[in-house]
């Protein structure tokens, strides 16, 4: 009987698995991301062997249900002991529950969204370095020659691309989540009160006599 379990929970799994394969491989290939995303590629590719490896099982023991004496297919019967159906059945029902997950999250399986285009992350980095960076860089240059009113608008110019691009990357749904910094800021308060100390100005010295 555990053999019988055993099989049916392979099959379930390579399907399963075939399934996710599927749905990974297919919107890739619609939008011509199998070579510029390789990690997508390779998700594929490994729920493509395991679909393979536990659809191979439940079909060696399912053929000797119609070849006489297939010795593989008997020995793997023989050697399907419980520890294994156990597994399986844990495999199956871990396969079945990813696809009703599919149905809550779908908004986030459609398309290739799972894995996104490593040159739409290249593109946004350029966009920062060319709208953030470099603002930041003519602030300080503009400060080094005592030009406040450009240092200003550099400044400014920068916060809002800045605001922009992270309001693109988030996109235009809330959700409700609470947004806490994995470490506290830190600030060099020791070159700030260095640089108020030298500019402040100091009181002149009264000496005082007994």
């Amino acid at each position: 009987m555990t053999w019988q379990i055993g099989m049916v929970a392979n099959a379930v799994i390579g399907i399963a698995y075939l399934l996710i394969c599927l749905a990974i491989i297919v919107p890739l290939a619609k939008s011509n991301q199998l070579r510029s995303n390789p990690l997508g590629a390779a998700t594929a590719a490994i729920f493509l062997t395991c679909a393979v490896h536990h659809g191979t099982h439940a079909a060696h023991m399912l053929l000797p249900s119609f070849v006489d004496g297939d010795v593989r297919g008997l020995a793997m019967r023989e050697a399907w002991g419980w520890p294994l159906t156990i597994w399986d059945l844990v495999g199956a029902a871990v396969a079945v529950y990813y696809w009703t997950l599919r149905r809550n999250y779908s908004s986030l399986m459609e398309g290739a969204q799972l894995f996104e285009d490593l040159r739409k992350r290249e593109q946004q980095a350029l966009e920062l370095n060319d709208s953030v960076l470099q603002g930041l860089v003519v602030s300080k240059m503009a400060l080094d020659l005592d030009d406040v009113d450009k240092a200003r608008a550099a400044l400014s110019t920068s916060i809002e691309s800045a605001s922009r691009i992270i309001t693109n990357l988030l996109g235009s749904e809330h959700f409700a989540i609470q947004l806490l910094r994995s470490a506290p800021a830190v600030v060099d308060m020791s070159n700030a009160a260095r640089n108020a100390g030298s500019a402040a100005p100091t009181a002149p010295h009264k000496e005082t006599t007994p």
